[in-house]
């Protein structure tokens, strides 16, 4: 992935990101910062759902601004705070976001979701809702995966998981997982680190 002089600010604010280029590899990319310094506003930019004030994103040889739907169809993302799929059952929202039905299975099970898959999401709670999503995030054939926090509201054994998923995919080196924290990760391997705030 290519980003050339990303450039975001809300209005009437100073530029979260101003003038930011990077090459992000396959493997695990963190981004981590303070509390505010812009690290749901920059996997939102990734993904296409936030618009840029300027700049140019460049996935697998797709340019956003040029092709915007086949771009965002190689990105996975869900903001963790979404209520889109609420009505959904955990398995038809696997299913919704394209996860591998065989892959997931593991992961149900590691994360202990085999007692809620069959519950609409609206019944479970967050840290279970967040573990259908990353279910899906690990297992989805997408080139780019953004994960916000994927560790918040986890307990132990899901925590655990979720980071030897996260290092499997990691020695794969055919994805592409940036993952957005407030502490450097200790438990994956990582390809790079960016830090936040971001300055060209």
């Amino acid at each position: 992935m290519r980003i050339e002089g990303l450039r975001f600010a809300y209005p009437g604010e100073p530029a979260l990101i101003d003038g930011w280029s990077a090459t992000l590899a396959p493997g695990v990319t963190q981004v981590y910062g303070d509390t505010g310094s812009g690290k749901t506003t920059l996997l939102r930019l990734l993904a296409g759902e936030l618009e840029a004030d300027g700049g140019r994103l460049e996935l697998a040889g797709v340019v956003l601004s040029q092709a915007p739907e086949r771009y965002r169809s190689q990105v996975f993302y869900v903001d963790p705070s979404t209520t889109s799929f609420h009505e959904m059952t955990g398995h038809a929202c696997l299913a919704a976001l394209g996860a591998d039905p065989q892959a997931t299975e593991a992961l149900v099970q590691g994360f202990g979701l085999g007692p809620h898959v069959e519950k609409p999401l609206y019944m479970l709670s967050t840290g279970s809702r967040r573990k259908v999503w990353l279910a899906a995030a690990l297992t989805t054939r997408r080139p780019l995966v953004l994960l916000d926090d994927p560790a918040g509201a986890l307990d132990g054994p899901s925590t655990r998981c979720l980071w030897a998923a996260v290092a499997d995919i990691a020695r794969q080196r055919d994805r592409m997982l940036v993952i957005a924290g407030s502490e450097p990760l200790q438990a994956a391997p990582l390809g790079a680190v960016v830090r936040l705030p971001l300055r060209g």
